[in-house]
Parts: C-alpha cells; structure tokens; sequence
C-alpha cells in the first residue's frame, strides 16, 4: 500500500476510537489548540551496547536521541574527549544524537559486585580519586559538547525477587518485599542508615554539582529500585527509595545542573496507589526543572508488590502520563526500560520489547500532538 494512503487510513481507524494520528512524515503538524502546551519531548533509548549495528538497530525504529556508553580505556575511570567524540561520530552516522551517557562510575549494581565502590563505601582517599573521574568527565563531555550524564547513588542495585509467566510466552520481573529475602544478612557495606547514606550523597554532590554549574552539564541521578521498608534491606536505608527523599536530594546543592533520570516506573513502585499519585510527583519534579531524563515504564501493583510489565497493561494510564509530562513542559528523553523477556530474543537483548515499546511511545506521542 502506498504510504500516504496507509498513513489516511490508519489516521482514521485510530480516530474512530478516539484518538488522532500525526500526520505522514514531512507534513505539517496540527496546530496545537490555544493555551495547550507544545509537544516537546524526543523519544530515546539507554539499551546497550553502544555498537554501529545497535546504533543502526535504533534508527531502524526512529530513535534520534540516545544516551549511550562511551569507550574508556587504559584503566581509565572517565572518558577522554576523543572517546566521546568517537561516540558522538558513530551516532551521527545513524543520526543520532548522544543527549547523555552512561559512565563507568556509579553505575546500579549491587555493591558487592561492584568494581569500583569507593563513592558508595565512604572509602577514603579512593572515594576522592573517584569523584576527581567523575569531575573529569562532566569537563569531557563540555568539551566535547555532550550535555548530560545519567549515575546512580545505590548499595543494593536492582532488587527483584524472581520472574513470573507474563502474556503470551514473556517474563516479568516481581518484587515482594514481603517474601524478599537477600542472600546474605549484609552486604560489604555493612549497616548503613538514613544518616549515613545522605552523608555520601552529600559528600558527591558538594564536590560534583560546582563542576556540573561550571561547564554546564546535567548530571541525573536515578531513584533507587525499588523503595524498601523503613526497617531497610540487608542493612541498607534506601533514602533515594521515597519521594521525599528523592526532593530532599534535589534541593541538596540545588543548580539547574543538578536533577534525576526519573524513572516514572521506580517511583511508581514507591508509590500506593501509582496511577492516582504519579502525575503530582510528575508535576512537582517537572515544574521545577528536576526531570533530565524519563524512564517510561509501566508496572503491575505498587510499593512494595509489583510486576514490571509492558506500557500497554500496567497499572499506570500512560497516556494520562505522557500528557502530564507535556502539561510541565518536559522536553527531554522519553524511553522505553526494563522490558519484558521474550524467549530466544537475541540472546536476552530484549530486541523485540524494546521495539514494541518504541512503537507504543511513539504512537502515544502522535496522537498527543494531534488531540485538538
């Protein structure tokens, strides 16, 4: 069928539920009805590696805006400029741009397997020589005009407490907290409480949001996945697991450089009832400026219960959602994380997930610019 006349036809099924559809690549947008905000949101991808055929995969599904792991070599714990330029190369030549990456400090994995612990353990003078990295790297990414970094500040990582059967022949990643129970008492860290874990924060960000102000890059850190009773897990207060704790932390050294990869599907699992209370955690966070990226993710239950689940079926009414990013204004990332497992996908790369959920946010964000 010719693409014009599949455009008009798909245009008019999709209004005969409801919704409109944007119109053909090239022609104008419909224009946004009077005291309605502009869509300005880019639909993006984190998934690795960060290859030529990745690359080319993501172009495939009309991603223009990633963020993406740079080379670091010769026991380097930063990127030098040329790396990130070479990066910045291999995305133009699938025309995409690097809005952010993913550095080799802070990533979020649990702190027993981390390679590089020095920040999260409070362990001096290592901890100084890692932060003196990260510094480099928000002067590299200046240099080479890359404008944000993605980090987490976490002991625990991802917790889960196995998977489950999903629709169709997919698996769903589950957590409990009430049947959770970790493989040993404490990790390497020892106890670490509340007023602890906020010194650390604060010890990073007294000496990174100063060089974030200077050369203007965004530094976004990711909530903690998931929140965790108040009595903690294997010892660890997660104080970035809560919405409140994720404001104090951004008034903590408050800049314009200075905000979260807001992960709408971990604060959904820090939240009692997601689809009622995340569109004012959206509001509140997006009206100051906070949100630097958006983890786009549904999930099946709420705090301290859920299945991570396609957008499509979760508990969240991610069209209410999107709309609510558009109400604040948000003009970053928006992107699929942690899809589905599919059986024999690519040898666990999740392939087809990921362009299902391109597919999804790409529609909703078509229909969205076109609702009069």
């Amino acid at each position: 069928m010719e693409r014009r006349a599949f455009m008009a036809l798909g245009g008019a099924a999709l209004a005969a539920g409801g919704l409109g559809m944007a119109p053909a690549s090239g022609a104008p947008a419909k224009p946004t009805r009077p005291g309605r905000k502009p869509l300005l949101m880019k639909l993006g991808c984190q998934s690795e590696p960060s290859t030529e055929e990745h690359f080319a995969f993501f172009a495939r599904y009309g991603i223009h805006n990633v963020c993406a792991k740079p080379e670091t070599s010769g026991g380097r714990l930063y990127s030098t400029v040329e790396e990130l330029e070479k990066l910045k190369a291999m995305g133009a030549r699938h025309e995409l741009a690097i809005d952010m990456v993913q550095p080799i400090l802070l990533p979020s994995s649990h702190i027993d397997r981390e390679a590089h612990p020095a920040i999260m353990l409070a362990d001096s003078p290592e901890r100084d020589r890692d932060i003196e990295a990260f510094q480099t790297l928000i002067r590299n990414c200046a240099k080479a005009g890359i404008p944000a970094i993605k980090y987490n500040m976490s002991l625990l990582g991802v917790l889960r407490v196995g998977d489950v059967p999903g629709r169709g022949d997919v698996r769903y990643l589950e957590w409990d907290a009430a049947t959770a129970k970790p493989k040993t008492p404490l990790t390497k860290a020892g106890p670490v409480n509340a007023d602890a874990f906020w010194e650390r924060i604060t010890y990073f960000l007294d000496r990174v949001v100063p060089v974030a102000n200077e050369y203007k890059v965004r530094i976004a850190c990711h909530p903690h996945d998931p929140g965790v009773p108040p009595s903690g897990y294997q010892g660890i207060d997660r104080v970035l697991g809560t919405i409140d704790g994720l404001k104090r932390f951004v008034s903590i050294r408050e800049s314009a450089y200075h905000g979260l990869n807001f992960c709408q599907g971990t604060i959904s699992e820090d939240l009692a009832d997601p689809n009622t209370q995340i569109h004012d955690v959206i509001r509140w966070f997006g009206t100051r400026k906070k949100i630097f990226n958006v983890h786009f993710r549904n999930i099946r239950g709420h705090r301290d219960k859920f299945l991570e689940v396609y957008p499509d079926e979760g508990s969240v009414d991610m069209v209410r959602a999107l709309e609510t990013y558009r109400e604040v204004g948000y003009d970053g990332m928006i992107m699929p994380d942690h899809v589905p497992e599919v059986p024999g996908d690519n040898g666990g790369a999740r392939l087809a997930s990921f362009a299902f959920c391109y597919g999804y946010i790409r529609g909703l964000m078509q229909s969205a610019e076109r609702l009069a």
